[in-house]
């Protein structure tokens, strides 16, 4: 099949997943600054998002492409490294026209994905997993307090959003380049929205989890 056979099918399928992550993660920002508002509104989200058949969807089609985007960076990378092979170590300086993000995005992967292993066992394994094995799962309430109570939270959560803005910026441009999308002029365009987006959603999550823990200690 030419999505997973063929390198250009394997970025497409990259680019799809990542960008629909990106609009998860909007989702995700905006549901929880209910919280920053009303816990009894933030309170009612969560139950809507329970263990019930389309939540449940939600978090399988979610996790699909979770996987999906990990498997294939992770194709991705390797397979171009096999190709640079010896020559990635005969260039000591990078062109200045290479982003850093660029360069580092699988290790900004890592650290996201290590990341959100965090937040799903503060979250996910609290809230909805206990709901689907029939036990009492955690209030949205109970799950912020148990989570950003603890100190060092909050700046690992930081460092989860800085490395999060980094793949974001580089990834949301390179994705509609890769789905054939960009020219000359439209490439610099989805540079800047990338950037912003990116900005407003991470410094969204930014100040949720300062709130929080300012909140919950």
């Amino acid at each position: 099949m030419w999505l997973i056979n063929s390198s250009v099918g394997r970025k497409v399928v990259m680019s799809v997943t990542g960008l629909f992550l990106i609009l998860f993660l909007t989702f995700h920002a905006l549901m929880n600054a209910v919280a920053l508002f009303s816990l009894d509104a933030y309170e009612a989200v969560c139950e809507f998002l329970g263990a019930n058949w389309y939540a449940l969807l939600g978090t399988a089609v979610l996790a699909g492409g979770f996987l999906i985007h990990i498997v294939f960076a992770f194709i991705l990378s390797w397979q171009n490294r096999k190709a640079r092979g010896t020559d990635s170590y005969s260039v000591s300086k990078k062109p200045a026209t290479v982003e850093w993000a660029s360069q580092n995005m699988l290790v900004l992967g890592i650290i996201v994905l290590v990341f959100l292993v965090l937040h799903f066992a503060h979250f996910w394994a609290k809230m909805q997993l206990p709901e689907i094995m029939g036990d009492a799962p955690l209030t949205g309430e109970e799950a912020l307090k148990a989570a950003f109570s603890q100190q060092w939270v909050l700046p690992v959560y930081l460092i989860g959003f800085c490395a999060l803005w980094f793949h974001i910026t580089h990834g949301f441009w390179s994705a509609f380049q890769s789905i054939g999308t960009t020219n000359e002029v439209w490439i610099n365009r989805f540079k800047c929205i990338g950037f912003w987006w990116a900005t407003i959603v991470m410094l969204l999550f930014a100040v949720e989890a300062c709130y929080f823990t300012w909140f919950f200690n």
